[in-house]
């Protein structure tokens, strides 16, 4: 199967580190030296498992999340790996035996099911009717179809997965209640203060938030869901149950071949297992030095890290985990939330500014190091959240008043600070791919004129999609630009105050 003379790179995962992987070997194999086969265990085309909480909400549609299969790699639906062979080298699908060079394994997770009465059953156990998880297509159509005879849901876990699948079962027309061990929602992302006011905005939507709280039982009638009890004796009816309460790295297939595994499947800096370095681990399935991914973001610079090494025999340096002060954009129908960078619980020694509006169920701070904004967090206030993540990171782009930050209309000369005209070329619009203005310029005039081309050659909007508004902004931008310069000048003399700044 593999041409004479080529390196046989098989990829267990379809998803979306998997996907960006085999992308990036066929972006640096410029001499054709590679074949990559990538094994996915789910029929479905490769998706964007980031926007299945919009499936849940009826926002979009399975095809609107559908990832772009990568040049120059073939991708193998319904493959299920049953086992590695790692003596003969091969990874056995339907009991066919597949050879491989390299293997990665870019498996995932699984979301985290609690082990309380009524739900311990074994590992392989089906879960009580109407009781979920939301890691792939079929969950978020199993709860989309529950919901449709649902009158009450319970979601367990108060993170983002969570506030997101509770706003889209309640624009469904259930009642929900969301439970949560910690005090506030969003708690790793937000400080108590912007976390109440969450909690507030979500209870305008009829919303209930349970914090302090743990999931003690779960019962049932003839195997279905009725009801959980908290660890404070309370009951909440329920026929609806979303466990959205983490995920566990899928190390089953690594454990079965005798690979290091702990938390995840044990790599060094180089990506490559402890117990063979023919065996590689990128993703949510991966434990680096630095600790496992959790996000997209870092698993794809793992994938991205991994294919030079492998191409080009880069050198092996860390590739870093970056969990704390991550951005992260609440896709919840009814509530707009942005946080990104530090926190006033962790600004240090920086500036933090506030703006508090509970009536309006807005919230807004931003954290100022220097002359750099280093930190933010909009609640309730999209187009400040727009403008403020493209100058997070940016050196001098505070005012000499900050307070400017949280009210731009207070100073002239920042009204238009997130507008592309005045956005210099280095700025990061898509903070899920590092990708920068200058790239969607530099895209643009290499033939890329629409928002799904510009997507398609710099990745911008693929991640969470938060960044869609402004790539679609500079898009205008650039159309009109080109129309000035046809009309009356070079496009470069058109461009310049831009490109000045950059």
């Amino acid at each position: 199967m593999n041409g004479e003379g080529s390196i046989r790179v098989v990829v267990v995962g379809a998803g979306m580190v998997g996907i960006r992987f085999a992308e990036e070997v066929a972006r640096a194999d410029r001499a054709g030296r590679f074949e990559v086969l990538v094994l996915g265990e789910e029929e479905y085309e490769p998706y964007n498992r980031i926007l299945l909480t919009e499936l849940v909400a009826g926002r979009a549609e399975l095809a609107s999340l559908a990832l772009a299969r990568p040049a120059g790699a073939t991708v193998r639906l319904g493959a299920r790996v049953e086992r590695i062979d790692r003596e003969a080298r091969a990874v056995c699908v339907d009991d066919e035996p597949v050879p491989y060079d390299h293997l990665v394994l870019a498996t995932g997770a699984r979301g985290r099911v609690l082990r309380v009465p009524g739900l311990d059953a074994g590992p392989d156990e089906p879960l009580p009717g109407g009781v979920f998880v939301l890691r792939s297509v079929d969950d978020a159509r199993g709860i989309s179809a529950a919901a449709l005879n649902s009158r009450r849901a319970v979601v367990v876990g108060g993170g983002p997965l969570g506030v997101e699948a509770a706003c889209g079962l309640r624009l469904r027309g259930v009642d929900v209640d969301v439970v949560s061990f910690a005090g506030h929602l969003l708690d790793r992302d937000l400080d108590p203060e912007p976390g109440r006011l969450l909690a507030e905005a979500v209870s305008d939507l009829g919303i209930a938030f349970h914090g302090d709280a743990a999931l003690a039982a779960l019962t049932h009638d003839d195997r279905h869901v009725r009801g959980v009890v908290l660890d404070d004796g309370r009951t909440l009816a329920a026929d609806l149950v979303v466990l959205a309460c983490g995920a566990v790295p899928e190390t089953a297939l690594a454990t079965a071949a005798g690979l290091e595994v702990a938390h995840g499947v044990v790599v060094g800096d180089d990506l490559a297992t402890t117990r063979d370095p023919a065996i590689h681990a990128i993703g949510d399935c991966a434990q680096t030095p630095s600790g496992v991914a959790g996000l997209v973001a870092p698993g794809w610079e793992q994938a991205r890290a991994l294919a030079r090494r492998l191409v080009d025999g880069e050198a092996a340096d860390p590739v870093a985990v970056v969990l704390d002060g991550a951005a992260m954009r609440l896709k919840a129908a009814g509530v707009s939330l942005v946080a990104a960078g530090r926190k006033a619980s962790t600004a240090g020694g920086a500036r933090v500014l506030t703006m508090s509006d509970p009536y309006a169920r807005r919230y807004v701070e931003v954290v100022v190091d220097g002359d750099a904004l280093v930190g933010m967090t909009c609640l309730g206030a999209p187009e400040l959240a727009s403008s403020l993540s493209v100058q997070l990171g940016r050196p001098s782009v505070v005012p000499l008043d900050p307070l400017q930050l949280l009210a731009p209309s207070a100073g002239q000369g920042d009204t238009a600070a997130g507008s592309p005209t005045t956005m210099p070329g280095g700025t990061t619009v898509c903070r899920c791919n590092g990708v920068t203005k200058r790239d969607l310029v530099a895209a643009w005039d290499g033939g890329a004129c629409s928002v799904d081309a510009l997507a398609t050659t710099t990745r911008a909007t693929t991640g969470c999609g938060g960044c869609t508004s402004l790539v679609r902004g500079i898009a205008d931008w650039l159309q009109v630009s080109d129309a000035d310069a046809d009309a009356s000048q070079s496009r470069s003399a058109t461009r310049e105050p831009v490109v000045k700044g950059a």
